[in-house]
């Protein structure tokens, strides 16, 4: 997508040179997770652990869809669905008992002499404190994330809240890294107890992870679990966040937000649009610029002073009452900076939503129609809430009205058969 050389965004540069790249806030906080994931060696030992028990338990009764089970598939995870990791996980906590006893069963009376081997070595690991603790600290971590990521997949997602809830996400685990180590030993040690699991001396020594025995390294329990993986964990989710959503990078999209119409246009800010206008200089001469400042001064003041334009409640239906109060041609210049900034999502889960979909209409069959084809079906599809509110007496008289054709449609809807015989 930002390939330097030949990527999407250069692709684009090349033709505007003043268009503006930014990612999709969503997929940034995926990367963050993947980043955390694949950073912190017992934390990918432990999703790799989690994903076999997962292929493992597809043929055991869990996932029979019987009785008091029906509703606890464990969905298989996947780099770009990190939701279902989390509800993986929460699964694996609230059934643990069964779990457990679904691989003990499978590793006395499997079928196959391997599949009993890993059944009672995943077993085996379940049933460490390291695994426990790593499932708890994952669980309030992505507990965290998930809701982020849920609320910057909506199609229409305010901006300004989209700030805010990043913001409280970097702060909670800022929190939890600086004060929740005690009350989460605590809680992961009782559920260790109430399952007959061993807690070990949090003052013993162990062999360092991902060191030989023969090379002697030792650290304490300790600095193992809390060091090692609790910090660790989320230290570096502390700093992939930092990263992908730092200040540099939502400039662009916090001087958007103070067109944001909602709560009274609560949000607008003079200078920050006057930024905005400064960013795009290739569509504001300085001319331009310079009657933009008593513009604004104006816009607010009348927007502010009508009703009709205090209950937009998003930029789009703002920018449609402006054309639709011919108000547009009065305020150009601010016109112009919503256009603009209609074109730049918080995020491109809809997009995406778009070619998902585009596998379901273009099938085997459907292999060979055309892009116009192809293009006029995917709009219905993906639009299909407001094609449902089109009646079909609406649409025949719409398409009879285009132009002259050898059957005519007949202009009332009904239409009466008669059997002859």
């Amino acid at each position: 997508m930002r390939g330097e050389l030949n990527g999407l965004k250069k692709l684009v540069l090349d033709v505007n040179p003043y268009a503006f790249y930014v990612h999709c806030f969503a997929h940034q906080l995926q990367l963050v997770v993947v980043a955390v994931v694949k950073g912190v060696l017992a934390v990918s030992d432990f999703f790799g652990h989690t994903n076999k028990i997962v292929n493992m338990l597809e043929h055991g009764e869990i996932l029979s869809g019987k009785g008091e089970h029906q509703e606890t598939s464990l969905a298989r995870p996947g780099d770009t669905r990190w939701g279902s990791h989390h509800k993986t996980l929460i699964r694996i906590y609230q059934m643990w008992d069964s779990v457990v006893e679904v691989l003990h069963g499978i590793s006395l009376d499997g079928a196959d002499a391997d599949d009993r081997g890993l059944a009672s070595g995943f077993m085996i690991n379940m049933e460490t404190f390291e695994f426990v603790l790593i499932l708890h600290l994952m669980l309030r971590v992505l507990g965290l994330t998930n809701d982020l990521s849920q609320a910057l997949q909506q199609k229409d997602q305010n901006i300004v809240c989209a700030m805010n809830m990043i913001v409280s996400v970097k702060s909670l685990l800022q929190k939890l890294r600086d004060d929740g180590w005690e009350p989460f030993l605590i809680s992961t040690t009782n559920f260790c107890a109430a399952r007959n699991i061993i807690v070990p001396n949090i003052d013993d020594n162990i062999s360092a992870r991902g060191y030989p025995r023969r090379s002697r390294k030792m650290v304490t329990c300790l600095h193992h679990y809390k060091v090692t993986i609790f910090n660790e964990v989320l230290d570096r989710n502390i700093v992939e966040m930092n990263n992908r959503f730092s200040e540099t990078s939502t400039r662009l999209l916090k001087c958007i937000a103070c067109l944001d119409p909602r709560d009274s246009f609560s949000n607008f800010d003079h200078d920050k649009l006057v930024e905005l206008a400064n960013i795009y200089s290739i569509d504001f001469s300085s001319q331009e610029l310079y009657l933009l400042t008593d513009q604004l001064n104006i816009y607010i003041d009348v927007m502010k002073r009508s009703t009709e334009f205090l209950a937009c409640d998003s930029l789009s239906s703002l920018a449609l009452k402006l054309v639709q109060s011919s108000q547009h041609l009065v305020f150009p210049l601010v016109y112009r900076l919503i256009r603009l900034a209609l074109t730049l999502p918080v995020a491109t889960a809809s997009v995406e939503r778009v070619f998902s979909a585009m596998n379901i209409i273009k099938t085997d069959l459907r292999n060979k129609m055309g892009d116009d084809w192809l293009n006029d079906l995917m709009v219905c599809f993906v639009e299909r809430e407001i094609f449902a509110k089109i009646s079909d007496k609406e649409i025949m008289v719409h398409f009879h009205a285009l132009k002259n054709r050898r059957g005519h449609l007949p202009l009332q809807p009904r239409v009466q058969y008669a059997i002859t015989s």
